[in-house]
């Protein structure tokens, strides 16, 4: 009997490897795709590969069964902490108004906007169409990060949507284990009760998160080992969530206060340059891997006869959808430029309501609603629907719409611009090493001239490429400006960082220069 039940584990997880490396293979087969036919470098990474999912689910291949806790349990916080920890505190601050109101309001004008249109529409009792409004209701950050990066969009507008994104989460989560239990008679909408317990799971996140965040950073501080502390952070993503979760709170704040935490914080004071690159390295290449395995996924997941059959609730509510997006992101815009030094022009604020794709949070949601709740298979089909119109529509026009708009303007321009100028910082480096006199006596001295030589070539190629580029494009300048500052204001935290390792400080300095940049540019 024994012998049979170790048989039927080994079988069971023999299967299960076969099922994910036949999910890898895919996902890299498509990775290779725009490399092979270059027609396919139009449309953006992660969402051909939710296009490859649905040929897969029109054949009825079926790769996995995506569960909620597949999604929000291993999918999602790696790929939370990988978009916390690349975000920039600075530009985050600088834009918490709009991110703050968009996460917050943004979210309750979605619920009740698509709960209330859904429900006049189409007859969905009010507290089930509330229902499908909180699964909808958070842009997903899986989407939205990855695309905009692959796009290139601008540094402001995409600080906001990842901000929000990322925010927004938690946000739609509570409001979604509020509203859970009120189409099933076992809860009443009590808004006193609804705010408390708004205010712990979301001080919970933070709490927890910020605890964790910063025991890692001065932990670090204590040694140099690259590959534990790359380690640790691994650890604090999914141990953040998994204990926040069962305390009762935001597992997905939590994760995004660790993230940013120990991006903007720890690396700095308990990391060393090198550690920080491979630390960085290693998150950039986790998100790639899990995304791949996310978007193809979700395509994979849809029933396509499900779909067909709620057309009519699918189309209700996608207008519904875009028409409360417009009304918070409008709205919201506007009463933020009031509050806020800083405008957020039109264009920017119809670049977010487009932008506002759904994804794998709200679809882990709906696969999460209770089986005894009436209704459950036309919400979830509903949503798929949504995600996938999001997906498919808005995100393969998102890039139509920024260049449409000019907004798009010269990031490709800026990225070989500042590509070539650290290639030549690099290159002069090299040659610093290779013509100065501490020179390795095993080695002839012909094969340091040989080796310098070549470098010179480059350097020279290089120079002339930077030379052309700024005779055309004068607002090279800027870049160069923009680069200097950022390595500036890189060495006085990495010295603000020494000091505190050597004990000579306890706490991490404000930076001084940003305030001096500020001002220059105001001038």
């Amino acid at each position: 009997m024994l012998i049979a039940t170790v048989a039927e584990e080994h079988g069971a997880i023999a299967a299960n490897l076969q099922q994910f490396l036949l999910v890898l293979s895919v996902s890299l087969s498509v990775a290779t795709l725009p490399q092979i036919v270059p027609w396919f470098r139009q449309i953006p990474y992660t969402l051909l590969l939710v296009i490859v999912g649905l040929g897969l689910a029109l054949v009825d291949v079926r790769l996995v069964n995506l569960s909620p806790e597949l999604i929000l349990s291993i999918f999602l916080p790696p790929l939370l902490f990988e978009a916390a920890w690349n975000l920039k505190w600075s530009g985050l601050k600088q834009n918490i108004v709009p991110i703050s109101l968009f996460a917050i309001l943004g979210v309750g004008i979605s619920v009740v906007g698509i709960g209330f249109g859904v429900n006049q529409l189409t007859g969905l009792p009010l507290a089930t169409a509330l229902l499908l409004g909180a699964s909808l209701s958070a842009t997903d950050p899986v989407s939205v990060v990855a695309l905009f990066r692959e796009l290139g969009a601008p540094k402001r507008l995409s600080v906001v949507m990842e901000g929000e994104s990322l925010f927004n989460d938690g946000v739609a989560v509570v409001a979604f284990s509020l509203l859970v239990g009120i189409p099933l008679g076992i809860e009443e909408f009590n808004l006193q009760a609804s705010i408390v317990q708004f205010v712990v799971f979301v001080g919970l996140g933070l709490g927890i998160g910020g605890l964790i965040g910063f025991g890692i950073s001065y932990l670090t501080q204590r040694f140099d080992l690259p590959l534990v502390e790359q380690s640790l952070t691994l650890i604090s993503a999914y141990g953040t969530y998994i204990l926040i979760e069962e305390a009762g709170g935001s597992g997905v704040i939590g994760v995004v206060t660790v993230g940013l935490i120990l991006g903007n914080f720890g690396s700095r004071i308990g990391m060393n340059p090198r550690t920080r690159v491979i630390v960085s390295e290693f998150w950039e290449f986790l998100a790639f891997f899990v995304n791949s395995i996310v978007f193809l996924l979700i395509g994979d997941q849809m029933q396509l006869s499900s779909l067909i059959e709620n057309l009519d609730e699918i189309l209700i509510t996608i207008g519904a959808m875009i028409v409360t997006r417009a009304i918070a992101i409008y709205g919201l815009g506007t009463l933020s430029n009031v509050m806020t030094e800083v405008d957020m022009n039109w264009k920017e604020q119809t670049v977010l309501w487009w932008g506002g794709l759904r994804g794998s949070v709200s679809i882990a949601l709906a696969l999460s609603l209770p089986i005894t709740l009436e209704g459950r298979d036309q919400i979830s089909a509903t949503v798929f629907g949504v995600v996938l119109f999001t997906l498919l529509v808005q995100g393969l026009t998102i890039k139509p719409l920024l260049q449409g708009l000019n907004l798009l303007g010269d990031e490709p321009l800026r990225r070989q611009y500042l590509e070539a100028v650290a290639r030549r910082v690099a290159l002069n480096r090299v040659m610093e090493t290779l013509t100065s006199g501490k020179k390795r006596p095993e080695i002839e001295p012909e094969y340091y001239r040989y080796q310098a030589a070549l470098v010179q070539g480059e350097l020279e190629q290089l120079e002339t490429k930077i030379q052309e580029l700024r005779q055309q494009h004068p607002q090279t300048r800027e870049y160069a400006i923009e680069q200097l500052r950022e390595e500036l204001l890189a060495i006085e935290a990495d010295t603000y960082a020494e000091f505190i390792k050597a004990g000579q400080l306890n706490h991490e300095l404000s930076p001084y220069l940003v305030d001096v940049f500020q001002d220059k540019g105001n001038g």
